[in-house]
């Protein structure tokens, strides 16, 4: 019996049964490169991470050769096509940062008939010129990584990221590193190439791009997205060449619309994100969506599908009806910030200043003199700040 291939090192969260998403990570982080979106998204998905040769838990003896200039990304694309096959798995979407990325463009260019979907993160179809990364992949080789953690810190995160916690672990993965494995990844980048082949990707893509990357600015970005026939571009600011650890929620909420079941729940988070912008406007949901983080990824998710996926999608009632019955709910119960957004809200979904005195002179019958008295005051407040000024 020949002997088994050695797999890379992976983790696999969210339901059995679910469409499988496989996560790849850039050089000299792990696995962990993707902790903020993980739980989020195994919500939906069968998620499944793994780690570069010489990274986390994968040694670099799951290389054909570690030998300089022999590794490819067409060998480390086998490595991930090898592990779907041992997990059973004949179809998935793919996302990955950097390198990561390079792969998922590799599969999709020469193995389209694997993928579902495509998301490229702060990658390329080329990473600069070779002779830089064979230059480093001899460095790492004699020296190992230590020397680059410090460079790899204004690379990888924006200045007012760089000191976080988050970002101390991430560059403790890059010193942990074999160098033999993280040379063997520089010599992959240094022959990698993609350039006259993206136009052959067919998989839908999303292109994402940190506003502050160095490493591979947006400009490569654009590239890509204009190489390849059926992508869609993002473009994040603040963030710099990892994106999923500065911009977590962003990053997530992309993630899970690109990759979303269109029969299933994940056409009700879509819908309901665009009815939500209708209503509530970009600039709200932005706001809401970049404060997203690990814990309140959930509770996002839940609104977006429930209150607007669900609930203001309905055709029973029209928009401006449903802005009536919200604006009564919540003089109700008191709530006046929700107030607030729901006043402009109103105004957008077509009631007027009038209407809308009308509705909490309404409410102030069933609802109490007190609730609606402190309703106008936050009402006047907004109509006041969104009125157009004097010319």
């Amino acid at each position: 019996m020949p002997p088994v291939a050695p797999l890379l090192h992976h983790r696999v969260d969210g339901p059995a049964d679910a469409p499988v998403l496989i996560l790849g990570p850039s050089l000299g982080t792990s696995l962990a490169v993707w902790d903020a979106q993980a739980a989020a998204l195994a919500r939906r998905h069968r998620v499944i991470r793994w780690d570069l040769p010489g990274h986390g838990g994968t040694p670099a003896a799951v290389l054909r050769s570690p030998a300089p200039g022999a590794t490819t990304v067409a060998d480390l694309a086998a490595l991930v096509l090898g592990l779907a096959d041992r997990l059973g798995v004949a179809r998935f979407g793919y996302a990955g940062i950097s390198l990561g990325g390079a792969v998922g463009a590799h599969l999709a260019v020469h193995h389209p008939e694997r993928l579902t979907g495509l998301a490229l993160v702060c990658s390329s179809a080329r990473f600069g010129e070779p002779a830089d990364w064979r230059e480093r992949a001899a460095s790492v080789r004699a020296y190992g990584t230590g020397p680059l953690v410090g460079a790899a810190a204004g690379r990888w995160f924006t200045p007012g990221f760089a000191g976080t916690p988050a970002a101390h672990r991430l560059l403790a993965d890059l010193r942990a590193a074999d160098p033999t494995g993280y040379a063997a990844c520089c010599d992959a980048l240094a022959s990698y190439d993609l350039r006259a082949e993206v136009s052959r990707i067919t998989a839908p893509t999303l292109v994402l791009a940190g506003r502050a990357d160095p490493a591979t600015p947006p400009a490569h970005a654009r590239e890509l997205a204009d190489g390849i026939p059926a992508a869609t571009l993002l473009e994040l600011a603040g963030a710099a060449h990892l994106a999923p650890a500065e911009r977590p929620g962003a990053v997530a909420t992309a993630l899970l619309d690109h990759f979303r079941d269109p029969t299933g729940d994940d056409s009700r988070h879509s819908e309901g994100m665009a009815v939500r912008r209708a209503v509530l406007g970009d600039a709200h949901v932005d706001r809401a969506v970049a404060a997203t983080n690990a814990f309140t990824a959930d509770f996002q998710d839940y609104i977006t599908r429930c209150a607007w996926g669900e609930i203001w999608t309905r055709p029973g009632l029209d928009r401006r009806t449903r802005s009536c019955i919200t604006l009564t709910a919540l003089v109700a119960h008191g709530h006046q910030a929700e107030l607030a957004m729901h006043v402009r809200a109103a105004l957008r979904n077509g009631l007027t200043p009038e209407d809308i005195k009308e509705v909490l002179l309404h409410s102030a019958v069933y609802c109490g003199v007190p609730a609606a008295n402190a309703a106008f005051a936050t009402a006047q407040r907004v109509l006041e700040d969104d009125a157009p000024a004097a010319p």
